[in-house]
């Protein structure tokens, strides 16, 4: 009878030098963790930062803003546009490895009446956070918004070259 013995599939904590690894499979693996960004992230502060609450004064409430976007657009406008976001991973998958070579994908956005700072920082987040290798694309589909402005983000991003 054969016994099962998994193999792992990380490595211990401490690589993060951007080097190569070979599994039992035979397949490079690389750490794409951008060590010096996740840092620098750590280190800000702000409100909205880490996503942590936005504190309102009394004159800062207004419902209006939550019956046409669904969200404080006062609060979204304030945040900065490249603000840094808690890290919600297990912690077994901050040390996964992945493979070297990994196709590049076309990232779909589709908004309605979207509120134009969350959609900008959607994008800043996903420009900051992915290696440029992996996009090939981001695409935005506006499905029939009555906003004029946003529509015009759409033929810009499309125009984005990512080499």
């Amino acid at each position: 009878m054969l016994e099962y013995f998994p193999f792992p599939q990380t490595f211990p904590l401490g690589l993060g030098d951007g080097q190569f690894y070979s599994w039992t499979d035979g397949l490079r693996r690389k750490d794409w963790h951008d060590y010096e960004s996740i840092q620098k992230e750590a280190m800000r502060s702000g409100k909205g930062e880490h996503g942590k609450p936005y504190p309102l004064t009394e004159e800062d409430h207004d419902d209006s803003a939550y019956r046409e976007n669904g969200f404080n657009i006062f609060v979204s406008n304030n945040i900065a546009l490249e603000r840094s976001l808690p890290d919600i991973r297990h912690a077994n998958c901050k040390h996964k490895m992945y493979l070297e070579r990994l196709p590049n994908t076309s990232i779909i956005i589709p908004f309605h009446n979207e509120g134009w700072t969350s959609l900008l920082r959607t994008i800043h987040s996903i420009i900051n956070r992915t290696p440029e290798s992996l996009i090939a694309e981001i695409i935005l589909v506006d499905d029939f918004s009555e906003r004029g402005k946003i529509q015009l983000i759409t033929f810009y991003l499309i125009l984005l070259p990512f080499t």
